[in-house]
């Protein structure tokens, strides 16, 4: 399609506008991390690392830190199980319901986080608690698990749809077993799917605020519930800002991971 001169001007205006709405903000927040004031004025005095190693010596932000990252851990690995199942079952089978399956498995990424939060809450006060289990990161493992599994649900199917099972029939027309065949064609094909579905769960389950607020129990504090504590006290804003960045570096990394995956695996499918 060709467009005019005007068009194309008008089209990388409005592109411009679109990515300065975007990450104008997250790179004030980067230089008000480097701020030397700590009510971060404008524009600022010069810059520093003082507050880098203030927020290194926060034993608050490192145990933050610890736990969003076991919960990450947890809620990808169990995603990675149960999502991988479901999809082979949807995209391998053929059985009564199984369009209906699909979609119960996708609902939870489209519901607000909020619903999701109270309805988890409901149901872990209602079962667990009687089991003297109580609100913690078993909870906001399970609560986080929830919606990663779609993510892993959604790559592996859509690789699995793209990959013919005639492969693996072939395989095991050559003498393979159905675990060789696996292991030999299926797997390797998959792995790129489920590296960047695990490496997306990750990101999604490491930044979640809401379903953690309703899934936490006392004691147990996330990242970005630290962040969301501590951002109103005024002594604490520059060290908010630190952690708000490396929060920001610690999701954009595998997300970029998994943009590259998906791509190399889409590049994979068209030869």
């Amino acid at each position: 399609m060709h467009l005019s001169r005007p068009a194309r001007i008008a089209l990388r205006l409005a592109a411009g506008l679109g990515f300065a709405v975007i990450y104008a903000p997250l790179l004030l927040v980067v230089v008000n991390s480097l701020n030397p004031d700590r009510s971060a004025s404008w524009p600022p005095p010069g810059l520093t690392l003082h507050w880098w190693a203030t927020a290194w010596d926060n034993s608050g932000a490192r145990s933050a830190l610890w736990v969003s990252l076991k919960a990450g851990l947890g809620a990808t690995a169990i995603a990675l199980v149960l999502g991988t199942l479901a999809a082979f079952a949807v995209a391998r089978h053929r059985f009564f319901g199984r369009e209906t399956v699909s979609f119960v498995l996708v609902l939870p990424i489209a519901l607000p986080g909020i619903v999701t939060g109270i309805a988890l809450n409901s149901a872990f006060g209602t079962v667990l608690r009687p089991l003297g289990v109580g609100l913690g990161l078993f909870t906001v493992v399970v609560g986080h698990a929830t919606f990663c599994v779609v993510i892993v649900y959604n790559n592996v199917v859509a690789r699995l749809r793209r990959t013919p099972g005639s492969y693996e029939e072939a395989a095991m027309d050559l003498g393979a077993h159905s675990l060789r065949a696996f292991a030999d064609v299926t797997f390797p094909l998959v792995r790129p799917a489920l590296l960047a579905g695990g490496l997306l769960a990750f990101a999604l389950s490491f930044d979640e605020i809401v379903v953690t607020t309703f899934t936490a129990g006392p004691g147990v504090q996330t990242l970005p519930l630290w962040i969301f504590e501590n951002m109103t006290r005024p002594r604490q804003a520059p060290v908010v800002s630190v952690v708000a960045v490396v929060l920001v570096a610690l999701s954009v990394i595998p997300v970029y991971a998994a943009q590259r995956l998906s791509s190399d695996t889409a590049a994979t499918s068209r030869v």
